[in-house]
């Protein structure tokens, strides 16, 4: 949801990449051009309609670059732009962070542990839904 002001940049930034899956398609994007086939193995778990969805929203908000060849059968590329590609390095501390606590966080989803993890899940699904 965008609005006309935020409170700090970290809304703002949060505004244009709500869910995961749009992190995951600018992560993978990083790479280079990439086609939508490629894209949907790449980013394990996105359903086809997702991907659609948010590749548009991506491009629509200047972050990903659509091209179409105008080719049969059609080849269509995403790209990322210039803001896409720093907001992919702004994604560079978080991935370390999560590098260097994945442990932790798989931990945290161990069935065995309290009912914490549980809870947030549920409260992750209910946001997501």
């Amino acid at each position: 949801m965008k609005k006309d002001s935020y409170s700090n940049g970290l809304e703002a930034a949060l505004s244009l990449m709500g869910g995961k899956w749009k992190f995951l398609i600018i992560w993978r994007l990083m790479t280079g051009k990439q086609r939508f086939g490629e894209l949907r193995r790449m980013v394990g778990g996105v359903s086809e309609k997702v991907l659609i969805q948010d590749l548009k929203e991506l491009a629509d908000d200047g972050i990903v670059r659509r091209i179409d060849h105008k080719e049969v059968p059609p080849k269509v590329e995403y790209e990322l732009t210039e803001l896409g590609e720093t907001l992919a390095e702004a994604c560079h501390p978080l991935c370390e962070w999560g590098k260097k606590n994945m442990a932790h966080i798989l931990d945290l989803d161990d069935p065995t542990r309290s009912n914490c993890a549980l809870k947030r899940k549920r409260a992750a699904a209910a946001i997501d839904s």
